[in-house]
């Protein structure tokens, strides 16, 4: 049964004074500068959202995930090692089967040009079974090419989607182009060191805001680096949604139909009756608008530059961003509960997944209030 109706949500507060984020943005930058960082203050002020000068969310975004540690006189030598792992696992997973085979042919020529010379005969190559285009070898470089062969494809599509209105990720410039390379290359060496999970659609999402913010640094050396930065970040922030990738995992408790069930007992704590309303009433269950907000971490759901300040708030949450992620979830519910609770499952769900420009400060604030 129903609850009684509840309160409206509450008002947007009043814009911040010009002083309060100038205070914000030097306590920012006054935690960045200390030897060793206070990851606590850091999450609470970047909770609030990162300033965009200077490259500062570069920073804070490698510190709330981990890539960076919180003693500065470490990140020199951790960067290098990080970025020399990743150019190993480059020469490891990007490696072409066609130029390995010439390579190999090229060294076997050399070493035995002399005997070709002293019989004038010219003779086969040797081909070994791993170096062979058949190969079903599991060591065979060309059986492990065919094999990600259309994962590659999925992900060169996908890629080429992204972000379509951005000239940072679409259009003919070679810088556009660079950094859809590098997109790939990130998503081709996560999958094949993934096993288990590989490549899901919807993953180069997740990917674009890191390696945007990376690349975007004004220091060149970290923007250089951008795409082994984004690869480890990468790695760590969906070390958090895992299981929401995994299709084994898909009617777990652990899985997406649990968290989307979380997402609807969450709406049931806060809001009954819109809960009753949207489920039960209209037939308008999570699974038809919030599968898209949980994996693709309401990438979708907002313009580019909402999504970033949105995600300052989600990477600050020290127990995760999955809880956070929930609880801005519930909040776009309470946002539009009058629509919702005036609306039938057609308007309803149009209205969910098509969510109205909102407010993203309010959107935050409200969601912090059911924390």
């Amino acid at each position: 049964m129903a609850s009684s109706p509840r309160s409206p949500p509450p008002p947007p507060p009043p814009p911040p004074p010009p002083e309060f984020e100038i205070s914000r943005q030097s306590r920012i930058f006054a935690a960045l500068s200390k030897k060793v960082i206070d990851l606590d203050e850091l999450r609470m002020l970047a909770a609030q959202g990162v300033p965009d000068a200077a490259g500062v969310r570069s920073t804070v975004w490698k510190l709330l995930l981990g890539y960076l540690p919180n003693d500065r006189s470490l990140w020199e030598q951790e960067l290098a090692k990080k970025r020399s792992q990743y150019a190993a696992f480059k020469d490891e997973f990007l490696s072409n089967p066609v130029e390995t085979a010439r390579q190999v042919e090229k060294e076997g020529n050399s070493n035995d040009n002399a005997e070709h010379v002293d019989n004038g005969l010219l003779h086969r190559s040797e081909v070994t079974q791993e170096e062979h285009p058949l190969s079903l070898g599991k060591t065979s470089v060309w059986n492990h090419f065919f094999e990600y062969a259309e994962i590659m494809e999925q992900i060169d599509r996908d890629v080429k989607r992204t972000h379509p209105d951005m000239h940072f990720f679409c259009g003919d410039s070679s810088f556009a182009k660079s950094n859809q390379e590098s997109l790939k290359n990130v998503l081709l060496i996560f999958a094949k060191l993934n096993a288990g999970i590989r490549y899901v659609q919807g993953m180069n999402e997740i990917l674009a805001p890191l390696f945007f913010v990376f690349r975007s640094d004004p220091d060149d050396k970290n923007a250089k680096f951008a795409e082994a930065d984004s690869f480890f970040c990468f790695v760590e922030l969906l070390s958090g949604f895992r299981d929401n990738f995994c299709q084994k995992l898909d009617n777990s408790s652990v899985g997406i139909r649990g968290t989307l069930a979380k997402l609807s007992q969450l709406v049931t704590k806060y809001d009954a009756e819109l809960q009753h309303h949207l489920e039960i009433t209209t037939e308008v269950n999570p699974q038809f608008y919030a599968f898209r907000w949980i994996t693709l971490l309401l990438t979708q759901e907002f313009n580019f530059a909402d999504t970033i300040h949105i995600w300052d708030t989600l990477l600050s949450d020290p127990d995760g961003p999955q809880e956070t992620l929930l609880r801005i979830c519930c909040a776009m519910l309470i946002l539009v509960r009058k629509r919702l609770l005036a609306g039938d499952f057609t308007s309803n769900l149009k209205l969910l997944q098509n969510y109205p420009p909102t407010n993203i400060s309010h959107l935050l604030y409200v969601a912090n209030k059911l924390h």
